[in-house]
């Protein structure tokens, strides 16, 4: 399964789904998101809210789309609703290569596993801000940060997958470790 981020498409080019959590602080923004499955045959659904990301997890045959408004994790195969939750401030959205999702808030990153209303905070060493994810290298997901009280420091930062640890990332070497457990 394939998902993509698209454009409003043409009412009748795809088969269509909406997608949405009843609230009266809804936006009037939507999202519209392509789903391709193996055997090429497209769906589209429409989430509440402005288009941040999708990713899919093949491991775990799921998939979350963050909106402004809404995160939603879908089952792949039917692309049935498993749970959502009213968008709190999630930014960034990843999927590791073992099929786990990772969300991050301003300040905080976030291991999905089991839900939505149970995920795990990853501790770093110091308090960060303006988290923004930038690509994986293995088990490795490089992000950029500041720290908080402390905006001219902007730090380039790993989360290792396999310990669920953050680092600093220095040139060569890293420094300061906390473990997640």
């Amino acid at each position: 399964m394939k998902a993509e981020i698209i454009n409003q498409p043409y009412s009748g080019e795809f088969e269509e789904r909406i997608y949405d959590v009843e609230s009266v602080w809804n936006s009037q923004s939507w999202t519209w998101i392509k789903f391709t499955e193996e055997n090429g045959n497209e769906k589209v659904g429409q989430f509440r809210g402005f288009p941040k990301n999708v990713k899919v997890s093949k491991q775990k045959n799921e998939i979350v789309v963050l909106t402004s408004d809404c995160v939603f994790r879908l089952d792949a195969l039917e692309l049935n609703i498993i749970e959502s939750e009213k968008q709190a401030d999630y930014g960034n959205l990843e999927v590791t290569p073992n099929g786990t999702f990772i969300l991050s808030e301003y300040s905080d990153i976030y291991k999905l596993e089991n839900s939505l209303s149970d995920m795990q905070n990853i501790k770093s060493p110091f308090e960060m801000d303006m988290i923004e994810f930038k690509s994986w290298n293995r088990n490795i997901l490089e992000f950029e940060c500041t720290e908080i009280a402390n905006y001219e420091r902007s730090q380039i930062m790993e989360l290792n997958i396999a310990e669920w640890t953050i680092k600093i990332k220095k040139n060569d070497t890293t420094t300061t470790c906390i473990k997640h457990s």
